[in-house]
């Protein structure tokens, strides 16, 4: 494009479009150049400095929301993200995984061990994260395979994108989320490979988690659990799912026979990390968010409005109907 008109001139067609509000015709008409010249004059005074288009900013957080979390459910860290109405769930997935990355990406350290799940929108988050390698991160699959595909949601691809995004090295589980015998689970877990990986879960500084529930499962999704399962799942106690681990009201693990199969991290191990941050969309998560807090499994939380305005109510209804004495132990 020709850069040989005045500044005067570029200034004149900044004006009338972008203060006088008048349409390309008009300001053609005015600066004597054809219509389809307009937009090519806007452009130059966009590149000389005339025109500096500024964007009010956009705060993405719901920070009263996130107070009242961190107050009722003593979280070290809440993060609220807002969502258009209507929003299609993996528009939402996305949203949170946008927003919600710069937060995650503060949290993790150099040369940090990070053990890592996998799901929806715990890939959105890794796939927003700045590119920053030379992190020199460990980063450490948490729970063993879902099946045997593997779509870009399970941890073994996420934890991939991870690494190549922040630098370091990714250990991989290579076993099945669950064993179909303890016997043949123990002696998995006693193979080196497989024990050096519990080992660095034993040592993470940072644990990033989804949390199911018994209806809404990555397991329940891919067939891994029968209706026969759920239905003992249920009597058992359980209310939600952490990297494979079925946990009660309490956070604790359910005595069920799937505690002696599952292969991932371990409930102790999880309470033991200083900073295990949940990423949720969707409201229906509260009753396994609440347990894992109560029990010291989550200690912060990512999620979108509608989950967190959905968990507050949870916390109202427990407060109101909990004994006392039962809250006073928690």
């Amino acid at each position: 494009m020709p850069n040989d008109y005045s500044d005067d001139r570029l200034r004149l067609v900044a004006r009338l479009y972008y203060l006088d509000g008048l349409g390309q015709s008009e300001v053609a008409r005015f600066a004597k150049v054809s219509q389809a010249k307009v937009s090519r004059l806007l452009a130059l005074a966009r590149e000389r400095g005339i025109v500096r288009i500024t964007v009010a900013d956009y705060e993405p957080r719901r920070h009263e929301l996130e107070d009242r979390l961190r107050a009722r459910l003593g979280l070290g860290l809440a993060v609220v993200i807002k969502a258009s109405d209507g929003l299609e769930t993996s528009d939402l997935r996305r949203a949170i995984g946008h927003f919600g990355a710069p937060v995650v990406d503060g949290l993790i350290g150099a040369k940090d061990v990070v053990a890592l799940a996998g799901g929806r929108t715990i890939h959105e988050l890794v796939q927003h994260l700045p590119e920053t390698p030379g992190r020199g991160l460990t980063v450490v699959q948490a729970m063993g395979s879902v099946d045997s595909s593997v779509n870009v949601f399970d941890a073994q691809e996420v934890g991939r994108v991870l690494v190549q995004r922040l630098g370091g090295t990714f250990l991989v589980l290579n076993t099945p989320a669950f064993i179909p015998e303890k016997r043949t689970r123990d002696a998995l877990l006693e193979l080196e490979q497989v024990r050096n990986v519990h080992e660095h879960l034993g040592r993470a500084k940072v644990a990033i988690v989804g949390l199911g529930t018994l209806e809404n499962s990555v397991f329940v999704e891919r067939g891994v659990l029968p209706p026969k399962a759920l239905d003992g799942l249920r009597q058992a106690g359980a209310v939600g799912e952490l990297c494979g681990r079925f946990i009660d009201a309490d956070g604790e693990e359910c005595a069920s026979p799937w505690r002696d199969r599952v292969i991932g991290v371990q409930v102790e191990q999880l309470r033991k990390i200083p900073q295990v941050i949940g990423v949720v969309s969707g409201s229906d998560r509260s009753a396994a968010i609440l347990a894992a807090v109560r029990g010291g499994l989550l200690k912060s939380l990512i999620i979108d409005e509608a989950g967190a305005s959905a968990l507050l109510t949870a916390v109202e209804l427990w407060e109101s109907t909990v004994p006392k004495a039962r809250k006073s132990k928690k």
